[in-house]
C-alpha cells in the first residue's frame, strides 16, 4: 500500500504551533531531520536572542550533551527522527550505551554481542575508545567479538573454539594479548 503524506502536516506529524516554535530560526521538525553530527556542530554554532537564551539555556546545554554522547559512540549519521525499530542490532546497542555514558559506571557490567558488525574501521576505533572510557568509570565490559581491533585492546581474551557449531563450545586459550598470540592451539592468536 502506498502511503499518501497527511495535507495538514505534509508528513512532519506535528501541528502548526508545535512548528511554529523555532530555536536558532529552527523549528522541531527542522531539528529533527538533521544528523546527530549536524545537530552538534549546529548547536555548538548555535547564537540565540536574548529570549530564546533565557528558556532555552538549560534545556539546550542537556541536548547537546547527549547528542555528544551518540556521537562519541559512533552514532553521529544517525537522523534526529530515525525510529528506534528501524535501528540494526549493533546500533540499538550502542544507543543504550550512549544512554548509560552520563551514569557512575562503579560496579557496572556490560556485555555486547558483536557490536562491530557492519562498522567502518574508523568507527571500531570509537566504539573501543567508549569501552576504555567504561572501564576507566570503573565499569568491566565484556565482548562477544570477532574483530581483531577490538580483540587486540583487550585487557583479558578467552578463545572459544577450535571452530564453529559443533566443532566450538570449548576454551581453547585465555589470557593477555600476547599469551593468546603464543598459545599454538589458538587460531585467533594467528590473526592478533
Amino acid at each position: 500500500l502506498a502511503e499518501a503524506p497527511c495535507p495538514k502536516c505534509g508528513g512532519k506529524r506535528l501541528n502548526e504551533q508545535a512548528l511554529s516554535v523555532r530555536v536558532g530560526g529552527l523549528n522541531i521538525y527542522e531539528w529533527t531531520t538533521m544528523s546527530v553530527k549536524q545537530a552538534v556542530a549546529f548547536m555548538q554554532e548555535l547564537k540565540l536572542s536574548k529570549q530564546e537564551e533565557d528558556i532555552a539555556r538549560l534545556i539546550l546545554k542537556e541536548i547537546s550533551e547527549r547528542l555528544s554522547f551518540l556521537h562519541n559512540v559512533g552514532l553521529g549519521y544517525l537522523t534526529l527522527d530515525r525510529l528506534a525499530g528501524t535501528l540494526s542490532g549493533g546500533e540499538a546497542q550502542r544507543l543504550k550505551l550512549a544512554s548509560e555514558m552520563s551514569k557512575s559506571q562503579n560496579d557496572s557490567i556490560f556485555i555486547f554481542d558483536e557490536p562491530t558488525i557492519g562498522l567502518h574501521p574508523l568507527d571500531v576505533q570509537i566504539l573501543v575508545k567508549v569501552f576504555q572510557s567504561l572501564v576507566d568509570q570503573g565499569a568491566t565490559v565484556v565482548v562477544i567479538e570477532h574483530d581483531r581491533d577490538v580483540m587486540k585492546n583487550a585487557d583479558y581474551i578467552i578463545d572459544m573454539g577450535p571452530g564453529g557449531g559443533q566443532d566450538g563450545g570449548m576454551i581453547v586459550a585465555t589470557g593477555s594479548v600476547e599469551e593468546i598470540k603464543n598459545n599454538i592451539k589458538s587460531i585467533t592468536g594467528k590473526y592478533l
